[in-house]
């Protein structure tokens, strides 16, 4: 199987080049890599040419990103990676050879671990990983990766500004279990340590109760982002 890797980016040119050239390898043995900018103000855009199979521009919304990506990509698995995340070196051999198992994995994801040092981060993966395995749910932080199949028959993601990444596991849950992979990759721990580690855990697990309430991820969306400036963090 090829994998095709899409990867949603908005404003990422003082990262990207270092989160792309570790998966030039995977290039070099016929993976894909697709970069589905929101309309970045920086150079995020021509910094990634060089690197990567595919520029799209899109509009900046992360689900609708991902989406273009996978309408515009030609692998087998699809992979969505943020642009902060980093993978294991033998990702893509763990993927594969679970999918290729007789026990009808169609999807998955990663444990995560988070970049900065504070035992409160190390704390917060631990918990992400946990609440993954029980519930079967998992963040886009952990690299959510599906068979074309798959993906096609529950409709890809639905255009929604915020909480598209348990949406759709919702849905792929109805066709099997996740395969969950304990090597971890490494995530940024950007978005805790700019707005707190304690608020920002306290955010989001309450942002996402209020989705399993019923709350509308418009609704959300405002909470998350307080003057409603759509952005990927």
């Amino acid at each position: 199987m090829r994998c095709s890797i899409i990867i949603p980016t908005l404003n990422e040119s003082n990262d990207i080049v270092a989160s792309l050239v570790p998966l030039q390898a995977l290039r070099q043995c016929g993976h894909e890599i697709i970069m589905v900018d929101g309309g970045s103000t920086d150079n995020t855009v021509a910094l990634t040419k060089p690197w990567v199979d595919q520029v799209i521009i899109s509009e900046p919304s992360r689900a609708r990103q991902m989406q273009t990506g996978a309408e515009q990509s030609t692998g087998d698995v699809l992979l969505f990676l943020h642009a902060d995340t980093f993978l294991p070196d033998n990702a893509i051999a763990l993927i594969l050879d679970g999918l290729g198992q007789t026990n009808g994995w169609q999807w998955g994801r990663f444990d995560v671990t988070l970049s900065g040092s504070h035992w409160l981060l190390a704390l917060t993966a631990k918990l992400m990983n946990w609440r993954s395995r029980v519930t079967g749910i998992a963040t886009g932080d952990q690299v959510i990766f599906v068979k074309r199949e798959c993906f096609m028959q529950v409709g890809g993601y639905r255009l929604m500004p915020l909480m598209e990444d348990v949406d759709i596991c919702k849905r792929l849950k109805k066709i099997s279990k996740p395969l969950c992979i304990a090597n971890p990759v490494v995530t940024s721990s950007r978005r805790w340590e700019q707005r707190g580690i304690i608020r920002t855990i306290l955010l989001m697990w309450s942002l996402r109760l209020a989705f399993f309430m019923g709350v509308s991820p418009q609704r959300l969306v405002n909470i998350y982002y307080p003057r409603n400036k759509i952005k990927n963090d």
